[in-house]
């Protein structure tokens, strides 16, 4: 434990709502907090929350010197626990777990877990064995498999990649003619793409937030609907309500658990408008998006992991407090209003300013800045631009 027993968290991908979200909770409830980013024009480093700024290489093209950098700060900072609040970052880590032992608790699964969790192809066929229902998803060996198959898929498909996150590369195909097309185009860039069935409008998209300790029990878990997305037609959530499912969050415990899963993870849902049952899409093995909505809701998820990893295990959290809305402005919801062409008939309203926001504070106001100041690097800085348009 760090000086005067205040625990010093180390939290790594300061670019992201979420990792501001992290850094205030922790920081109100008394920790010291460090914010790593390869730019110091990061939202997270410019919390009134963030004592100290890490800035290294990047963890993306230049692996071996972030894992250097980070290693020294490690060595002079006495963190008590290490967050990794992206999944590229986490896996990283996870990989090279054993030049940080001794140094600082780091309370995530193995990097071959994360990635098997991360694949969809591979988490449909286990989900699937545990009786939790799945849309029809296909394995294809490649592009000449699909193109001798391509009449028999029921339409319309989604071709998705294995391992990406938030909608990114996922392409909608009406017919076999455009299947055949799009297919190898998306396999070009991400290796064997799986087929998913579409599943019809009308039915909610359901999210379950969990925790699980090192025994892989689960220690907190928090549904929401999402009430909006950006892109309109499907991503990551802008708007969002903390609902009752305690089925919901019992089928992802119990998978979870049966994946051996330690730390946090997000399941994402559907409900088939077709039987009215919830669809399990994919699963995010790392801190979600909209984690500040959890937090809003009681689920403490950030001080919760590092409270685990400090003591070996917490309390279970079983309540939350429903009906809590929460969104992102910038730029989520504010593209969802600029491309849905009913803008002025949403519900809530767009101009509903009583919602509160995963970045806008009047008590930290400054990580609004630093989104804008994003822009600066982003400029000249082609893997930073990528980084943030997806």
């Amino acid at each position: 434990m760090a000086c005067d027993d205040v625990p010093t968290v180390l939290l790594l991908d300061g670019l992201w709502n979420k990792t501001v979200a992290a850094v205030r909770s922790l920081g109100e409830r008394g920790y010291r907090v460090a914010v790593g980013e390869r730019t110091r024009f990061a939202p997270a480093l410019f919390s009134r929350y963030c004592s100290r700024r890490f800035l290294h290489p990047s963890s993306a093209t230049s692996p071996d010197a972030f894992l250097d950098a980070l290693e020294k700060e490690l060595r002079v900072g006495g963190y008590d626990v290490l967050l990794a609040m992206e999944f590229g970052t986490q896996v990283l880590i996870a990989r090279n777990r054993h030049r940080f032992e001794g140094m600082v608790r780091f309370p995530f699964a193995s990097a071959d877990l994360a990635i098997r969790v991360q694949d969809k192809g591979e988490l449909a066929s286990f989900a699937s064995a545990l009786g939790i229902e799945c849309p029809a998803t296909f394995r294809p060996q490649g592009p000449g498999d699909v193109h001798a198959m391509a009449e028999r898929f029921p339409y319309p498909l989604l071709i998705k990649p294995r391992l990406s996150s938030g909608g990114r590369g996922i392409v909608r195909v009406e017919t076999p003619s455009q299947l055949r097309k799009e297919y190898p185009k998306v396999c070009a860039v991400h290796p064997s793409p799986i087929l998913q069935e579409c599943l019809p409008p009308g039915g909610a998209a359901l999210g379950v937030g969990a925790l699980m300790n090192f025994s892989s029990e689960p220690r907190a878990t928090f549904a929401y609907r999402r009430l909006r997305e950006y892109p309109v037609g499907g991503g990551p959530s802008t708007l969002r309500v903390s609902v009752p499912d305690e089925t919901l969050c019992r089928t992802t415990e119990r998978l979870l658990s049966a994946l051996g899963w330690t730390g946090v993870a997000m399941a994402e849902f559907k409900v088939d408008p077709r039987d009215g049952r919830p669809k399990l899409l994919e699963v995010n093995p790392r801190f979600w998006g909209s984690l500040h909505h959890a937090i809003l809701s009681g689920v403490d998820f950030p001080h919760l992991l590092c409270r685990m990893a400090i003591d070996g295990d917490v309390p279970p959290v079983r309540e939350y407090r429903v009906g809590v809305r929460s969104r992102s402005l910038i730029h989520g919801d504010l593209m969802h209003f600029v491309k849905n062409p009913r803008r002025f008939h949403l519900t809530p309203r767009f101009l509903d300013g009583s919602i509160p926001d995963d970045l806008l504070s009047a008590s930290d106001p400054w990580p609004v800045v630093g989104r804008v100041a994003t822009l600066i690097p982003a400029c000249y800085d082609r893997e930073l631009r990528k980084t943030m348009l997806g």
